[in-house]
């Protein structure tokens, strides 16, 4: 039964396909179909010749007999399975799973956020250390700078001192010898 089903399906499709292209060329499909209708009508005209066509219809009638019986301890053998599963408990089964699926991913999208608060306070902490930093680095700079500055400032009053001390040497000399002219002049 189920075989011609399949063969008038296919055939429903052959013909859809042979509208579809010209009538002078049948697909292989249309042929091969064509030749197992004609062998079928060839074994059954052979068939009512015959005295034993008689004697073959019963044997026909018994295989298909036992296809169906077999067919029908399949499907009957199919619900008794279908009614020996319990839905009830694949159902709980299923959304215990499921909870404990979302309770996973709960927990899951718990620790991303506690990760995502420690990554975002180890950056701050990083940028505010980097700014720290810097701003260090500037204020060592500008003191390195006034350092300089009073350096270069000194080294000049240095400079200044020595000609200062110079000087002043200089006019003690001067002083000491003008001391002595004075003296031989007002002996």
């Amino acid at each position: 039964m189920s075989s011609l089903y399949t063969r008038s399906k296919e055939f429903t499709r052959n013909r859809k396909s042979q509208s579809d292209s010209p009538p002078s060329s049948p697909s292989p499909i249309a042929k091969t179909l064509r030749h197992e209708r004609l062998s079928r009508l060839d074994t059954a005209s052979s068939n009512t010749g015959t005295s034993d066509s008689y004697g073959d219809r019963p044997l026909g009638r018994s295989t298909a007999y036992t296809r169906r019986e077999n067919r029908l301890a399949a499907l009957s053998s199919r619900t008794e399975d279908d009614s020996s599963r319990d839905y009830k408990k694949l159902y709980e089964s299923a959304l215990s799973e499921n909870q404990k699926l979302k309770s996973k991913l709960q927990d899951a999208q718990g620790e991303l956020a506690d990760i995502k608060l420690k990554l975002d306070k180890i950056a701050q902490q990083k940028q505010e250390k980097t700014s720290d930093r810097s701003s260090m680095l500037e204020m060592e700079k500008r003191e390195k700078r006034t350092l300089e500055r009073k350096l270069s400032e000194m080294e000049e009053e240095m400079k200044v001192l020595t000609d200062l001390k110079s000087d002043n040497q200089r006019l003690k000399d001067e002083n000491g010898a003008l001391i002595r002219v004075i003296s031989k002049l007002s002996k």
